[in-house]
Parts: C-alpha cells; structure tokens; sequence
C-alpha cells in the first residue's frame, strides 16, 4: 500500500494555486539538474512526483521526450495542459507503470521522502532508467533555510504523527541522500545545493502559495483556513521587503544516482 492516495488528496487541493505560485520556488534546481544531467532532444525523462509538470516543461524546451507520475491527478492535468506533448500518468511511485529501462533520466524533487518505503521508490525508480541514472532532489536542512519557520509552523496545528511518518526533512540531513542510494543498489555521487528562495511580491501571492502546500491544507483541515492564514501571516511578517513582498531563503539538495 503506497501513499499516493493521502498525498494525491492533499496536494492536489489548491492545483492551481500551486502551479501558478509554489513550485516554481525550484526552478533554480530544475535549471541545475536539467544542466548536469545535460537534457536534450535526445533523452527521455520521467519525473517522479511531477506535480503541474514545471520541470518536464523545462526539459520539452530543451527537446527531451517528457513523461510525469503523480498522486494528484488535479496537477496531472495541470502538467498536461503544460506540456500537450508529455506523458502523464497518476500512480503510486513504488508500482511506477513503465517497463524496464525506458527513460534516459529519472527525477524525483522532493517526492522520495514521501514514499511508504523510500528504498523501494528508489529501486523502481532505477528499474526504469535505461542509462541507470536517478536524480534524488530534497529540501536542504532546516537550519539552512528560513521556509523552515513555515514548514515549523504548519506541523505545529497538525496532531504529533506516527513515528516514522514521512516529513518535508526526512532525507535532508548530512549522509541521508548517499544512504538511501546505497541501500537502493546505486552509487551516490557527491550531494549539491541550490538556493531557491521563497520570493512573492505581495501578500496576496505568498497566501495563494503557502496555502496550497500539503502541510497548509491538512493544517486547514484541523483548524479551518482563517487559523492557518493568521498563522501564515505570523511566520512570515519579518521576511516582508520594503516593497511589500517577501522572501524567504531557501535552499534544495541533490544527489544524482547511477547502477552499480
């Protein structure tokens, strides 16, 4: 039993909030993976956990044949709108619905760590690389980045979770990253980091973003919106600029994967 049906219901909530604002907070790390991975017209990409399809656009610009698994099927359709030339699917990312070695690179940002088993995604996520190569992408440690006041704030409205419940940090601690490849049967390569700041103009943008992360709507299903958006408003206030927005430092790790 994987978890793309609990996952799927909540970030698949406000799609087009999402879409619109939140993830595109890692275009700095598409743009830095679709370069050292060096996409092109003659790979083929799946992306794990694609969400509205953000980096499988990136890399269909660049001419890559695209492909994109979700729990949501709300983004799917996002994604599919994105790119009318991808393939996009809904799915558990431990059954993923492709055959051996199919996709020249396989990408996973910040969906691994959601898995029921991390390791086992990871394995299926090797199964279906023809080159071997598996790009891991993970929020960096909470310490390096201030959106981890946000991430803070919504868990502390939501009741304590079962021990070894799967969080926004489960693998972004020091050796996280190398130990999951190593006990997925793959070689790590060295672990880099990219800022990605939380930057939005106004507050009007920052709510549409904040509210539509998994954690913000399980949170609004505890305690109702105007709770969460109080509370929102709270965090964030000293990141506000002088002009109105705010902007929140924020950094992503990888880690790129090959076969042993």
């Amino acid at each position: 039993m994987g978890t793309a049906n609990a996952q799927g219901q909540i970030w698949g909530a406000r799609a087009r909030d999402w879409a619109d604002v939140q993830e595109s907070v890692a275009v700095p790390l598409f743009e830095a993976v679709l370069q050292e991975t060096a996409v092109d017209k003659k790979t083929s990409v799946l992306d794990i956990g694609c969400g509205s399809g953000i980096f499988c656009e990136m890399a269909a610009k660049r001419g890559a044949r695209v492909s994109g698994l979700d729990a949501s099927e709300h983004l799917v359709a996002i994604a599919r709108e994105r790119v009318q030339s991808g393939d996009f699917r809904t799915g558990e990312m431990e059954e993923l619905p492709y055959d051996k070695q199919t996709f020249d690179v396989v990408t996973g940002f910040s969906s691994f760590q959601f898995a029921a088993n991390p390791v086992n995604a990871l394995q299926e996520a090797s199964r279906v690389s023809r080159t071997g190569t598996v790009v891991i992408a993970v929020f960096g440690k909470p310490e390096e980045s201030e959106a981890s006041a946000y991430i803070k704030a919504m868990g502390s409205l939501l009741p304590p979770p079962p021990p070894g419940t799967p969080g926004p940090f489960a693998l972004s601690a020091d050796g996280a990253l190398e130990a999951l490849a190593i006990q997925s049967g793959l070689n790590p390569s060295d672990v880099k980091t990219v800022a990605c700041p939380w930057n939005y103009p106004n507050e009007k943008t920052a709510l549409r973003g904040l509210l539509s992360t998994g954690p913000a709507i399980r949170a609004i299903q505890e305690n109702g919106e105007e709770m969460v958006r109080d509370l929102i408003l709270q965090v964030i206030s000293p990141f506000k600029t002088s002009s109105g927005g705010y902007y929140l430092t924020n950094k992503f790790r990888y880690l790129i994967a090959t076969v042993k």
